[in-house]
Parts: C-alpha cells; structure tokens; sequence
C-alpha cells in the first residue's frame, strides 16, 4: 500500500513538473522556422484567412535563403533630436524572419547627452545591456512582494547589466557626449511597456480619479499629464 501511495505522489510531481516545463516557450522541433508576415500567404496551408498564433507561421523550407536570417544597418547612428534625447533601435522577428522560434532579439540604443530610455518593462524577455560607447546610470526596481527595491549603476564602455523579466527599468547617459548601447532580450518579441506612456497616454484616457488617487495627486496634475504628447523612442 505504502508503494502504491509513493506512486501516486511521484506522478503527481511529475506532473505538475511537466505543467511548469510547458509553461514557457517550447524549444524548436526542427532547424529553423522563417516567418510568414502576410497571413494570406499561410492561408494557403490553412484556408482563405489563417488565424492569429502565438508566433508566427513557418515558411517552406525549401523557400527560405539567406536574407532571412539578415539585417544591416545597425552600425549607423540613429537620429536622438527628440523629447527623450534617445532612439531605439529593434531587430526582432518582424525584422528577421529567421527569429521565428529562436526566443532572442537585439536592439541598438542611442543617446544624446543627457538622453533616456525612460522607465519601462518588457513582458515577454529578460535583457541584458553592454556598453559600447559613453557612459549610462542604469536601474531596475523589483515587484511589490520585494519591496521595490532599486538596483542602479553606472556603466562605462564595455560594461554589461541585466535586467530581468518583466521589471521596471531604465537608462539615462550621465557623459557629456553621445551614447551607444546594445541589448540582447531573451525573446523574438520581448514587448515593450514604457510606463508613463502606459498610464498617461492610454486610449482611451485612464479615468483621471483612478489616476489621482493611486498617485496621491490632485486631479490638475493628471488633468496636465494626460495632456502631453508621450514620445516614444521605440
């Protein structure tokens, strides 16, 4: 009886290992899988009009070359005459349809003096930041349930930082002179939430009362946020 008893629990651990294993992306089952950006030509495989996946759908295999796995461009510096002083640029699976699957994107990230890549998280992906020219004070802020502690530093040229999962951060160049840093983002699309243009420049507007009073404001001060052009740099 007691063997019995140590069956069953073992595949009950084993099972709830196996629902903790399929909760993430599943790792690919074949070399590669080129994405298939217009739905009309996967309707060919699945109807008139292929439905929306988490993902994308794959293209044949005997069509994809080279090109697919490419992208040029990203040794040029971007233009940072904004609001922000900062421009990102992304290489994810909409730029490389190779990406497909392959759960890693890039991004090249240029400041102006003084410039930021302003409070923000990526839902889908953990990054991690290297330095490639100048100099960035750089942070993230933990959940709720640590505290919201913040972990800041700055970095020089040839540096890296991590920021994990789905956690506020941001990077602000404190040099004198422009910027540039790479990052690389545990997704082939990471998502990106930046935080004031979230909560202040939703569509439509946040309720100015939900706003006010998770805040601590008067409603004038939100009335005047919510009126601002929220730039982004993405």
């Amino acid at each position: 009886m007691k063997g019995v008893h140590f069956l069953i629990s073992t595949l009950a651990i084993l099972a709830s290992a196996t629902f903790l294993v399929s909760a993430s992306d599943p790792s690919p089952l074949q070399d590669f899988c080129v994405a298939l950006n217009d739905n009309k030509s996967a309707g060919g495989y699945f109807g008139a009009n292929a439905v929306f996946v988490n993902g994308k759908f794959c293209k044949d295999p005997k069509l994809v070359n080279a090109n697919d796995f490419f992208f040029s461009g990203l040794q040029n510096p971007r233009n940072t005459q904004n609001p922000l002083g900062s421009n990102v640029t992304t290489v994810n699976v909409d730029q490389i349809a190779g990406l497909n699957t392959l759960g890693i994107s890039l991004t090249r990230i240029d400041f102006a003096p003084n410039g930021l890549n302003p409070p923000h998280t990526h839902p889908r992906a953990s990054e991690f930041l290297v330095v490639l020219e100048g100099t960035l004070y750089v942070g993230f802020v933990t959940s709720n349930g640590d505290g919201n502690r913040l972990f800041t530093k700055v970095l020089n040229k040839g540096d890296v930082f991590v920021f994990p999962i789905g956690l506020i951060h941001f990077q602000l160049n404190v040099g004198h002179v422009n910027a540039v840093a790479f990052a690389g983002l545990s997704s082939q699309n990471p998502g990106v939430i930046t935080i004031a243009n979230a909560v202040f420049g939703s569509k439509p507007p946040i309720n100015p009362d939900v706003l006010a009073k998770a805040f601590q404001v008067d409603d004038n001060v939100v009335d005047y946020l919510q009126k601002q052009l929220w730039y982004d740099n993405n």
